[in-house]
C-alpha cells in the first residue's frame, strides 16, 4: 500500500505539475512571450507520459505499480491479482493522488491566484485553474454523459490492452526493465489521440483524488458534483468509464492474443529438426 501510495503520488505530482506549467506557470511567469496554443498540449501529454514512467519505476518492484484503480480491478478480474487487495490498493492510490494535488497547490497557488485575478474570476467559477487538477468534458459534448463515458472506456481499454501486451513475455515484451518507459509512451499516445475529449483521466484515482482536494480548496461545484456551464454531475464518469474500459481491454487481449501465444508455447509441433528423446 505504501508503494502504491508513493507511486501514485509521483505520477500525480509530475502529471499535474505539467498541467500547472502549461495553464498558469508559463503564461504568468514572464517566461512565455507568445501564445503557445496547441504546443501547451504537448507539454501536458509528455508530462503525463513521463509521470507514468517514473511512478512505475518507483513502485514496480514492490507492488507491481498499478498506480491506477482500473489496472488493479482489471488484473483482479483477470485472476492476476488477489481480490482481497483491491480495496486497499484503491485507497492507497486515491490518497497518493490527493496528497500530490495538495503539494502542487502549495507550490502553484500564487500562479493560480494571479491567473484568476487577471481573468476576474472567483475560484469557484474558474474552470481553467480547476483543470490543473482534474478533468472535464469538451464543450461539444454538451450535457451528454455518453460521449465522455465512451471516451474514458475506449482510452482505458487501449491502456490495459497495451499494458497486457507489454508485460507478456510470451509476446514481444520489452526487456531490460524498459516496461515503465514504453507504458509511459502509451499514455503519451493516448493523450495525443484521445486527450481533448475529456482530459484523458483513464485512471479513477488520478481524477478523484485531486477532484476531492479542489472541492475542499474552494472550487466548489465544479469539482463535486462536477457541474459547470455545459456539463453537470460529471464526477462519476472518470471513475466508472476507466473501470469498465480496463476490464474490456484485458478481456480483448486474453480473448484474441493470449490463446494463440499459449498454444504456441505449449503445443510445439515436432518436425525433422526435432531431436528425438533417447
Amino acid at each position: 500500500m505504501l508503494a502504491e501510495f508513493l507511486g501514485t503520488f509521483v505520477l500525480l505530482l509530475l502529471g499535474i505539475g505539467s498541467v500547472a506549467v502549461a495553464v498558469v506557470g508559463l503564461p504568468g511567469s514572464g517566461r512565455q512571450f507568445v501564445e503557445f496554443g496547441p504546443a501547451n498540449w504537448l507539454i501536458i501529454s509528455w508530462g503525463w507520459g513521463l509521470a507514468v514512467v517514473f511512478g512505475v519505476y518507483v513502485a514496480g518492484g514492490i507492488s507491481g505499480a498499478h498506480i491506477n484503480p482500473a489496472v488493479t480491478l482489471a488484473f483482479a478480474v483477470r485472476r492476476d491479482f488477489p481480490w482481497r487487495k483491491v480495496l486497499p490498493y484503491w485507497l492507497a492510490q486515491v490518497l497518493g493522488a490527493f496528497v500530490a494535488a495538495a503539494l502542487i497547490y502549495a507550490c502553484y497557488h500564487w500562479a493560480i491566484d494571479a491567473s484568476n485575478t487577471k481573468a476576474g474570476l472567483p475560484r469557484d467559477k474558474s474552470l481553467g485553474t480547476y483543470s490543473i487538477f482534474a478533468t472535464f468534458p469538451a464543450e461539444y459534448f454538451g450535457d451528454s454523459w455518453w460521449g465522455p463515458l465512451l471516451d474514458q472506456i475506449v482510452g482505458t481499454g487501449i491502456l490495459l490492452l497495451l499494458i497486457c501486451a507489454l508485460i507478456d513475455t510470451r509476446n514481444t515484451a520489452p526487456m531490460a526493465n524498459l516496461h515503465p518507459f514504453i507504458i509511459g509512451l502509451v499514455v503519451v499516445a493516448i493523450g495525443l489521440t484521445f486527450g481533448t475529449n475529456a482530459g484523458y483521466a483513464i485512471n479513477p484515482a488520478r481524477d478523484f483524488g485531486p477532484r476531492l482536494f479542489t472541492f475542499f480548496e474552494g472550487w466548489g461545484s465544479i469539482a463535486l458534483p462536477g457541474t459547470f456551464g455545459w456539463f453537470s454531475d460529471y464526477w462519476w464518469i472518470p471513475i466508472v468509464g476507466p473501470l469498465i474500459g480496463g476490464i474490456l481491454g484485458v478481456f480483448a487481449y486474453d480473448l484474441i492474443i493470449s490463446p494463440v501465444l499459449k498454444a504456441r508455447m505449449g503445443d510445439a509441433e515436432e518436425g525433422p529438426a526435432t531431436e528425438e528423446p533417447s
